[in-house]
């Protein structure tokens, strides 16, 4: 009987009594977060309700009437929302790739600057931009990019050219836009890389370089699989804001121009000014539902093919 006794397995059960009492002032610390979360993230979802209503001030959120999927298929039926949708699915396919491939490159050659403080130059000059409000962004580009008195423009003229009207002309704004969100957000992204490599042990260089590996042979085989999780990780969750925009990157920085709007018009823009302009309140919560809807899809899609593929990989 003692044998068999002694043979049973643990139990998983998890004494859940015993979890919480013994980690009281934990939780107690944590119920100020959790009520702001609450409050600030989980009552205003409740606002969702508009996307499926006609939305009159004068009868508020619930009194309203009721439509139903009809603003969703205004939405659908909308030419305009559909080059939002073109627009907004182009711009962040350019950025997953754009931050996939730049910032590990950064990181990399970052950790292979032998001084100390010469890295941490680099570094300090990489995430500058990071901290740069997009209004001081937008004025930066104005300053270089305006008609009358931009650095460009003066350029120009002092050869005898005629400046070019960038304000007025979208074209240039795919590549402008692109540039300036690379310029802010990349060397913050590269920083988290650079936390990761000097994360990997010394010991995986030293022993490939006692079996005579070259430093792109260690950059290839030790770096980046050892990078390859934080990668993918950054990728799921870009995919997931694939139907996202930066609103200040495509409104203040173009200064809301109506000339560039075949550029700069994205779903987060798309949303502000159909609320501003025609004050329609449903059809704004539409848009911005099938947003947040479309996002958590491809989120939750993205990583199940992850952990199809890798389990090891996946979020969650």
């Amino acid at each position: 009987m003692a044998q068999v006794i002694n043979d049973r397995k643990p139990s998983k059960k998890t004494n859940w009594k015993l979890v919480m009492s013994t980690n009281v002032p934990l939780l107690m610390m944590c119920i100020p977060c959790f009520v702001l979360i609450f409050c600030f993230c989980y009552m205003p979802m409740v606002g969702t309700v508009l996307a499926f209503k006609n939305f009159k001030p004068k009868y508020g959120i619930f009194g309203s009437p009721w439509v139903g999927f009809k603003n969703f298929e205004f939405m659908f039926k909308n030419d305009t929302f559909w080059a939002v949708l073109k627009n907004t699915l182009f711009y962040n396919v350019i950025f997953l790739i754009i931050g996939r491939v730049i910032p590990p490159i950064l990181a990399i050659a970052t950790s292979e600057v032998h001084s100390k403080k010469l890295a941490r130059v680099f570094q300090t000059t990489m995430i500058m931009p990071h901290f740069l409000s997009y209004v001081v962004v937008a004025v930066i580009v104005l300053a270089l990019l305006g008609a009358d008195n931009g650095v460009i423009s003066h350029w120009y003229r002092s050869r005898g050219l005629e400046p070019i009207a960038f304000y007025s002309e979208p074209d240039y704004w795919y590549a402008i836009l692109i540039i300036v969100r690379t310029w802010k957000t990349i060397g913050y992204d590269s920083i988290i890389y650079f936390g990761t490599i000097t994360g990997i042990s010394d010991e995986y260089y030293e022993a490939a370089v006692i079996d005579g590996a070259s430093r792109l042979q260690q950059i290839l085989h030790i770096t980046l699989p050892f990078l390859k999780p934080m990668i993918i990780i950054l990728a799921i969750m870009a995919v997931g804001s694939m139907f996202h925009a930066s609103f200040d990157l495509f409104y203040q920085v173009p200064q809301n121009s109506g000339q560039l709007m075949k550029a700069t018009n994205t779903i987060d823009v798309y949303v502000y000014n159909t609320l501003k302009n025609s004050n329609n309140v449903s059809m704004s919560s539409a848009v911005a539902l099938f947003q947040s809807v479309a996002g958590f899809i491809m989120v939750v899609t993205t990583n199940q093919i992850v952990r199809i593929v890798d389990k090891d990989l996946s979020m969650f």
